[in-house]
């Protein structure tokens, strides 16, 4: 592939609701490039984008896959994004990498969750955007609807620049409102020019009154001359909509039927039209050498450096760390410095990623985005020089909050397992393995239910190991309410030596629960001698790891050796300690034991629509809601206390009461007593265990 400066690139995002097209609007770009010789189609499973296994079998993206588009003399690097809330990580690290986005809106469907999430994360990476309005050739797709839907939502900056027209609820033609001119498709792509029906007029006058309006905003001089009734003329349009594009004041709305290749023509030719390059974006990080701020603004003169946005672990394409040049040239012999690993890696060989197929390229310059293989680099590392080395900030993607215990269903097969959700783990930073010693289980965190459905379908399919996923157990502990006074003696003979341990301890509450027990003595007389009370206290705490209620560790008990005796010969650390666990087992259960339960401190953002549904799932979850607060962008964030095993599966309550449109954040908090029943029922569990 050719290489191309800073001026000639654009990388663009596809964002979206799942299933509104992003894929096929990626295969239409493709295919009238030339990158493919045949239009694929995502029910076949021959997408470029769409290569994973996982994804044909499916059919929808799962991860984000790049296409260089190369058009006129321009290349356009688009990044197709999954649209589905489980894979939300992906699209973040495509908007990290990503200078304009275009959020596809399914004409069928209208505005959906995922348009206003795909929006949303254009506000928090400052992108310039397009909507994209697909499925015009489907009978009931209605652009004017979306229009509505996105001016409502988004106000004066939403601005139709091409307006679709149908004739026996077919789609037929458009108006280009900067031209004011009409055309009539004559086949599938051939166009020719025609009258602008007149039914439409009436919607095309408002849309040009909204454009001329946005771009008389560009400069007082444009201001007067619109008070003053003159015209603009199309290279003045046009020229105002390139700088109102890239501030982000005019968004802009086009449409067409990616399956037809209708619209896709026009719409590469806006992206390379009004789309910024990537010099016209600021970015910096830091000179980790002088400490000071480095502006990197994807200028080609200043020092190489380039960060890695994703990684792509394959066990038959091999590992590919995919860059963006921040700075400067990268070259294939380059010898690149990673400053979080403090290690240099030569890069060897440059590509470009066509889907899943590496091409080659001799250099890659500021802004473009490529990948290098096999090098120790992982997603949010930055790699410099090292005579001038630099770091750019980490990638920020959501925290997975959904998980669940796996077990390999062949024995002897954990290690095979780690190894493979390493690797895994690397190429997706929003799926997290946690070992959960006290417990015995190990958990696999991700963003929902589907999420670690396919992690388990790719260890299978891609790593040749299988495994099952189960409800998790949950982290109980067990304390007394009481106080106890026990009298233990641990006296064995069995020739020789025998063993004589005598213990009088009593046990009560402590007021904190953050440590598992507090011992002290109050024997006097020596009725135990000094050098045993190590012994006793060993006791006590390999009692608290395991509790004598169900099973649990033990917290805040207050343990005290007040008496005992010693045989001269008998007796022995090891008597003493025995002793001390008998005495415990017995006070503890002697002092009205209890099981505490985990409780988590839950946020749930929702729109103001759904409080009511979220606040009554809530209670029935043991919940107590502490507050509701508005986000002042027609959310409410309802605050609550709610038992750690009332979560499990709650991500996909929670999107099925909302429509995808409610987030939730927990972190632990403390523990109380479990209800009774809830009590009785663990411990029946935990017997049956046994």
């Amino acid at each position: 592939m050719n290489v191309y400066t800073t001026d000639k690139i654009r990388n663009i995002v596809i964002l979206g609701h799942g299933g509104a097209g992003k894929t096929s609007l990626t295969e239409a770009m493709a295919y009238l490039s030339g990158i493919t010789s045949r239009l694929g189609n995502v029910a076949d499973g021959n997408t470029i984008s769409d290569y994973d296994k996982e994804e044909i079998k499916r059919k929808f993206s799962i991860t984000t896959s790049m296409v260089p588009v190369v058009w006129g003399d321009t290349k356009i690097n688009v990044l197709d994004t999954p649209g589905y809330f489980d894979f939300a990580g992906e699209a973040v690290e495509a908007c990290a990498a990503a200078d304009a986005a275009i959020i596809v809106v399914n004409g069928k469907s209208g505005v959906e969750v995922g348009t206003q999430k795909a929006w949303d994360l254009c506000e928090k990476f400052k992108l310039p955007r397009f909507f994209y309005v697909s499925n015009m050739d489907f009978d009931n797709a209605s652009y004017r609807k979306v229009v509505e839907s996105l001016t409502e939502l988004y106000g004066k900056k939403i601005a139709p620049i091409h307006v679709p027209f149908r004739e026996n609820e077919k789609f037929v033609g458009y108006v280009n409102v900067v031209k004011m001119a009409a055309r009539r498709y004559v086949n599938k792509q051939e166009k020719v020019e025609c009258p602008i029906p007149d039914y439409l007029q009436e919607y095309v006058d408002k849309y040009r009154e909204n454009l001329i309006e946005a771009v008389a905003e560009t400069s007082e001089e444009f201001m007067d001359r619109y008070f003053n009734g003159e015209e603009f003329s199309e290279a003045e349009i046009r020229a105002a909509l390139h700088t109102n594009v890239g501030d982000g004041s005019i968004v802009p709305v086009t449409m067409g039927a990616s399956v037809n290749l209708q619209g896709i023509l026009i719409l590469l030719d806006d992206i390379v039209s009004y789309m910024p390059s990537p010099d016209k974006r600021k970015f910096a990080g830091v000179n980790t050498k002088t400490k000071e701020v480095f502006e990197a603004n994807y200028d080609f003169s200043k020092t190489k450096s380039a960060y890695v946005w994703k990684t792509l672990v394959d066990p038959f394409i091999g590992k590919y760390s995919f860059i963006k040049v921040a700075s400067g040239v990268i070259k294939g012999d380059d010898t690149l410095y990673n400053d979080a690993k403090g290690t240099e890696d030569r890069v060897g060989k440059l590509y470009v990623m066509e889907g899943s197929k590496p091409v080659e390229v001799k250099e890659l310059h500021a802004g473009d985005i490529g990948a290098i293989g096999k090098i120790e680099a992982s997603t949010g590392d930055t790699l410099s020089t090292k005579s001038a080395p630099i770091a750019y900030g980490k990638i920020e993607v959501p925290v997975p909050y959904t998980y669940k215990r796996y077990e390999p269903k062949v024995r002897g097969e954990e290690d095979k397992v780690a190894q493979a959700l390493t690797k895994m783990a690397q190429e997706d930073l929003t799926l997290k393995v946690v070992n959960d010693g006290e417990n015995r289980q190990t958990l696999l965190y991700g963003l929902g239910d589907q999420h670690l459905d396919i992690v388990v379908s790719r260890l299978l399919t891609k790593y040749k190991v299988d495994v099952n996923l189960e409800k998790p157990k949950v982290a109980f502990r067990e304390t007394i309410r009481k106080s106890s006074d026990v009298d233990s003696k641990y006296k064995k003979q069995s020739g020789g030596h025998g063993q004589y341990g005598h213990v009088k301890m009593r046990f009560s509450p402590m007021d904190s629960l953050d440590e598992a027990y507090e011992f002290s003595q109050e024997v006097v007389g020596g009725a135990v001698p000094k050098n045993y009370f190590p012994a006793v206290e060993k006791g006590i705490a390999d009692s608290c790891q395991k509790g004598p209620l169900a099973g649990y560790p033990v917290v805040g008990v207050k343990a005290v050796l007040y008496d005992g005796s010693y045989h001269p010969v008998d007796s022995s650390e090891m008597a003493f300690k025995t002793a001390a666990s008998q005495a415990f087992k017995k006070g503890f259960m002697d002092a009205s034991p209890v099981l505490l339960e985990p409780i988590a401190s839950v946020k749930v953002t929702v729109p103001d629509k759904f409080t009511g549904d979220v606040m009554g799932d809530l209670n029935k979850r043991r919940g107590r809601v502490l507050g509701m607060n508005p986000d002042h962008k027609g959310n409410t964030i309802v605050e609550a206390d709610v038992p750690m095993s009332e979560l499990y599966g709650y991500s996909t309550q929670l999107r099925s009461m909302t429509g995808g449109s409610g987030d939730f954040t927990y972190e632990f908090a403390r523990y109380e007593q479990a209800p009774n029943d809830v009590q009785e029922r663990e411990i029946a569990a935990r017997k049956s265990e046994e």
